[in-house]
């Protein structure tokens, strides 16, 4: 099991073809050019992986690994079908997942390095791997601690980081869907137009619709919202400070943005 290779090949996958999408249909008209922020996105990306590989010990796919091998881990101690225990790992970490995020905007200090993700001012595909380098660290931490308390296969955990980085991917994408088409695939996953919300200008569509692919933990827990006050293509994508494209757009500023003072929303 080549964890890197089958994690690249997915990726990259699911990024050409969203990619595509958006070119043949968009959901809104673009405020900054698709070089800038794809650039941009691609140098933050590089700094995150190469950040991660030097200060992290081991993945989350290799804690996995040696939960099992020393039996640490409430999966590691029932005696459950292969099946059920793969379906339960994936789903509970998915629950992680959503508490992490809900955790990430509810805590100021925390939520200052959200904020680069937020404040993007178009949202696409890129957008689901636009995260400050001290959030994907501390993220990866908290991932490593609950993988160690859990105890789920190698395998499943995989399988979950394939699918959340497809789901973060899909879900960010500028892509037009049939209304139609759209309602029933949001009951099952979280499509681009649910997540759409969550990244509106207005506090309240902020805090809303916390799941990247999963959209059970939004209805279950009270945070969902079907639509944006003013529609998907007169919404404000972003925060209301900052706004300057040089400081949201561009790899420096992107990178500040949890060190500035910018007044809080209203």
């Amino acid at each position: 099991m080549n964890e890197a290779r089958w994690r690249l090949s997915c990726f990259v996958g699911v990024l050409v073809v969203m990619a595509i999408a958006e070119a043949l249909a968009p959901r809104r008209k673009r405020l900054i050019s698709r070089t800038v922020r794809w650039s941009n996105h691609g140098l933050l990306v590089v700094v995150n992986t190469l950040a991660t590989r030097l200060i992290l010990p081991l993945t989350a796919v290799e804690a996995a690994s040696w939960a099992t091998t020393h039996q640490w881990g409430l999966l590691n101690h029932l005696a459950l079908p292969g099946w059920l225990e793969f379906l339960l790992a994936v789903v509970l970490l998915d629950l992680a997942i959503y508490g992490q995020h809900v955790l990430f905007h509810a805590v100021p200090l925390l939520w200052r390095f959200h904020k680069v993700h937020h404040a993007d001012l178009d949202l696409d595909v890129t957008s689901g791997i636009r995260f400050h380098t001290l959030e994907i660290l501390l993220s990866a931490l908290l991932k490593l601690g609950l993988v160690v308390l859990l105890g789920p296969s190698a395998l499943a955990v995989m399988v979950f980081e394939i699918v959340l980085n497809a789901g973060s991917l899909w879900s960010h994408s500028n892509v037009r869907l049939p209304e139609s088409v759209d309602r029933l695939i949001r009951l099952v996953l979280v499509t681009p137009d649910m997540h759409r919300v969550h990244h509106s200008v207005i506090a309240a569509e902020t805090n809303s619709n916390y799941g990247f692919h999963i959209p059970w933990w939004d209805y279950l827990f009270g945070t969902y919202q079907a639509q944006p006050q003013a529609g998907h293509e007169a919404m404000t994508i972003g925060l209301e400070s900052p706004r300057d494209p040089r400081q949201v757009a561009q790899l420096p500023g992107l990178l500040a943005i949890p060190f500035r003072n910018d007044p809080p929303a209203s």
